[in-house]
């Protein structure tokens, strides 16, 4: 799709990913076994037919770096256009630089790549948004309405904080735009926007100069004189915003009828290969209703979990309602439960580690327990 360029936003956020958010931003998180969170906001874009992306990085970007590389996983590694890296803005917040404070303070740091943007319409998404959305149909949608912007949204039950929540009319018209609600009403934004680009580029022109940051602000502010269109989302979604949404969303992913959604063939999710060898399963392992990805070896017993690539199960250890990150090993006769552990994790011999379903445990990147 010639038409449409892709933004993606990776920052961060003043959210409760407690140790999962020291070392990388929230949208490369590992997620679904092998994949990370801005992947699927980049398999958005790319099955549409986008093939120029910009990602906006604001702290804690190396990872997200390693992970993208030059775009050749999606397709998007190309002497013209393709993936840009655009540099972090407002970083440094330890050494007293102000703290990122919206998308328009992003938009308006990057301001000369927007100036050179080929296509006429541009799609912003953040990247921590798990979802696989028919990106065609919201396009053409767009097009065919002609709306001024048009805001995808789905109901409340993927989200965990107060985001922005828009009414709308019964032709699908946003009557009113609203955050920070005590109770939420109307539908729940997923933070997906698509609009032209010269109109894109006026609202951060004009929030620039008024120095107004917050793009929500600028929708509600503009709401009656913009036509703001809705795009309802039925299918499943979720927002990596704090441990609990994390655990919740990827135990769900257990759910052969969710999964099937996510991961339809129609819209596939690309994602960088682990370059590992098939998962050994031992004489004596066990291993129920859980995604494993390559290059594990379980000698020992996975219940109801994921594992990522290389994670080692020895026998005699339980694994049960865990996420298991790259390179864990769990150690002989341990046992764990409702345990989210980092890369490179060690479990010891005999260790037993239980968490909660309303609190999971994390354990930090490199830990030995």
């Amino acid at each position: 799709m010639n038409g449409m360029h892709g933004i993606i936003f990776s920052y961060e956020k003043r959210n409760d990913l407690r140790e999962l958010g020291e070392i990388r931003s929230s949208a490369s998180i590992p997620f679904g076994g092998r994949y990370r969170a801005v992947d699927f906001a980049l398999s958005n874009l790319v099955n549409a037919g986008v093939t120029d992306v910009g990602v906006v990085l604001h702290g804690r970007y190396q990872s997200m770096l390693d992970h993208l590389g030059t775009g050749k996983v999606w397709d998007l590694s190309r002497k013209r256009g393709g993936l840009r890296m655009l540099p972090p803005f407002n970083y440094q917040e330890n050494w007293g630089v102000m703290p990122f404070r919206g998308k328009i303070e992003a938009l308006a740091g990057v301001r000369t790549y927007l100036d050179e943007i080929r296509q006429d319409y541009v799609a912003l998404m953040d990247g921590d948004l798990v979802v696989n959305l028919p990106m065609t149909d919201i396009y053409e949608s767009h097009v065919k309405s002609g709306a001024d912007i048009t805001v995808v949204c789905g109901n409340d039950s993927f989200a965990t904080d107060n985001g922005t929540y828009f009414e709308m009319n019964r032709e699908g018209r946003v009557t009113d735009v609203l955050y920070n609600l005590h109770t939420p009403r109307g539908y729940r934004g997923l933070e997906v926007y698509i609009l032209s680009k010269k109109l894109l580029c006026e609202i951060v022109d004009e929030c620039t100069a008024k120095d107004q940051f917050s793009w929500r602000k600028a929708l509600q502010m503009r709401k009656d004189t913009l036509y703001l269109r809705s795009y309802i989302w039925g299918g499943f979604a979720a927002q990596i915003r704090s441990v609990q949404e994390y655990y919740d969303r990827s135990m769900q992913l257990l759910d052969p009828t969710i999964r099937a959604e996510l991961f339809t063939p129609e819209r596939p999710i690309r994602a960088k290969g682990a370059d590992k060898p098939s998962t050994y399963i031992g004489p004596n392992g066990v291993c129920l209703n859980s995604l494993v990805a390559d290059g594990c070896r379980i000698e020992g017993t996975v219940e109801n979990s994921i594992l990522f690539p290389g994670v080692v199960v020895e026998a005699g250890a339980a694994v049960r309602n865990c996420v298991l990150f790259k390179e864990v090993i769990v150690r002989r006769d341990a046992e764990m439960a409702h345990i989210i552990a980092d890369k490179d994790v060690e479990v010891l011999e005999g260790r037993t580690l239980m968490g909660h379903s309303s609190y999971p445990i994390v354990l930090e990147k490199g830990s030995v327990v």
